[in-house]
């Protein structure tokens, strides 16, 4: 991922938090002919190696596990949800308009989890997303029937090779027009844009934070 300086985010605190709040993502792998995606939930944990890797899961109805063992190498794409265009007309100056937003990418190998490996994956998964319900479910105590249906998908692990993140906040704009920009981004109506001024600023004192 082309990265320029002034985005490039190495403190692993702050990525591997992002991957955990935002950890619906596009897995990429190469395919016969073309690169092929899926859209899933991709879990930062740790295996029983004590290891940092990357859990999920496909559908066996879904044909890209089956192309993993010849094309092993996956790119994994995690989003924030908080994007927006940043207009030139903003600034006090003449200048590009460009695109804010948050992306973490991680490259690794990927492998096919075994029986044991499955039911924890998902186990975990299920525990993460129901621990803020009002009654929440477990995988552990569901019916007989429905823990069956645990053998219609197909878990994969993925070593992790590189993680690389970009944060493009305006970091790279003087004080007087970053305020612009937070200013135009919360007169919008649109609630995306008001969560991104919020990050925005967030990131810049955290930047002049560690700068001070």
């Amino acid at each position: 991922m082309h990265i320029p300086g002034f985005f490039k985010v190495e403190d692993q605190t702050v990525v591997e938090q992002f991957i955990r709040e935002n950890s619906f993502a596009t897995i990429v792998s190469q395919g016969s002919t073309y690169p092929v995606a899926s859209h899933i939930p991709v879990e930062l944990e740790v295996n029983e190696k004590g290891e940092q890797v990357l859990w999920g899961h496909l559908s066996r109805a879904n044909p890209q596990w089956k192309l993993f063992e010849q094309y092993p190498e996956v790119l994994v794409i995690y989003m924030s949800p908080l994007h927006h265009y940043i207009s030139s007309s903003w600034y006090d100056h003449a200048n590009a308009p460009t695109w804010n937003y948050v992306s973490v990418q991680v490259t690794g190998r990927i492998s096919l989890a075994d029986g044991a490996k499955t039911w924890e994956s998902l186990r975990r998964l299920t525990d993460k997303y129901e621990q803020d319900s009002e009654n929440p479910v477990s995988l552990d105590t569901m019916p007989p029937d429905v823990q069956r249906q645990v053998k219609g998908v197909v878990v994969f692990e993925v070593q992790i090779d590189k993680i690389e993140a970009a944060f493009k906040l305006s970091q790279n704009r003087d004080d007087k027009n970053f305020q612009a920009i937070l200013e135009q981004l919360n007169k919008k109506e649109d609630a995306i844009a008001r969560l991104l001024a919020t990050l925005m600023k967030q990131m810049r004192e955290r930047i002049e934070g560690t700068n001070s």
